[in-house]
């Protein structure tokens, strides 16, 4: 759902962009509505909207100083609307980005249209954003070096991690193996990867989600149990360390791809 703030002095305009427009159809919610542009740029920076619809001429604050501030602190798309005879502002708002310029009185099917269009743009934005995270996230989950011209037993390690990320893993059950002391075994692992065998496993198994979130439509704490995480809560917790959302908010914005 994308969130809507509606900047208009006048009234009748103001509630009726807000109440007369059917939103839901395009996926929006106004969340907001602002008397003049110091109450509309305080809006823009407490309810942080991706779209503002706003009126040029208004008192205290312009529309277009209104636009100019708040996309300093936040990125969103702008409908403008005005009168006749602005084109000074229009210019203006022009250089600002602004592609949506609409003049009073408002026709409702084109103001639809504008609306379409810019949902379609910040979707499009938001999917680009989306890749990159997602190749971040792999990136700084992940750092693989050279882990295949590492030593035994480092390599050993690597392929137990892998071939075992599903099951309950133990340090302990390596150094038994290996007739080794676990501090040994760490110390070893974290030389040749630059991570503890801990870190790398959870790293591992959260990269191991990432993929099956991509991959299928099981439930996420189907796959918290498959990548070898019992506990639902501290998969979560987990997820939410190396990933920056919960497994939750992230499905939610792969939504838009």
């Amino acid at each position: 759902m994308y969130k809507v703030l509606v900047v208009e002095d006048e009234d009748i305009i103001r509630k009726g962009l807000t109440y007369k427009v059917d939103w839901l159809k395009n996926d929006c919610i106004v969340v907001g509505s602002a008397v003049d542009g110091n109450d509309g740029l305080e809006k823009v920076v407490e309810l942080q909207p991706d779209l503002v619809v706003t009126d040029i001429r208004m008192p205290f604050k312009d529309g277009i100083a209104m636009l100019e501030e708040g996309l300093k602190t936040h990125d969103f798309e702008t409908i403008i609307i005005s009168g006749y005879g602005e084109f000074e502002y229009a210019k203006k708002a022009i250089s600002l980005g602004v592609s949506e310029y609409i003049l009073k009185p408002i026709d409702l099917s084109i103001f639809d249209q504008a609306v379409k269009k810019l949902i379609g743009k910040i979707e499009a934005k938001s999917n680009q954003v989306l890749k990159w995270e997602s190749l971040s996230i792999y990136r700084e989950l992940l750092d693989v070096k050279s882990f295949s011209k590492q030593s035994t037993p480092v390599t050993d390690m690597l392929e137990y991690i892998k071939e075992n990320h599903h099951k309950k893993l133990s340090l302990s059950d390596l150094s038994e193996a290996y007739h080794v002391s676990s501090a040994y075994l760490n110390a070893k692992f974290k030389e040749g990867t630059g991570y503890t065998f801990n870190d790398f496993l959870n790293r591992f198994r959260i990269m191991k989600a990432i993929e099956m979130i991509k991959e299928s439509n099981m439930l996420i704490y189907e796959i918290a149990e498959l990548v070898g995480f019992k506990d639902y809560k501290y998969f979560s917790q987990v997820f939410k360390k190396y990933v920056g959302y919960s497994p939750s908010n992230f499905i939610r914005r792969r939504e838009v791809e």
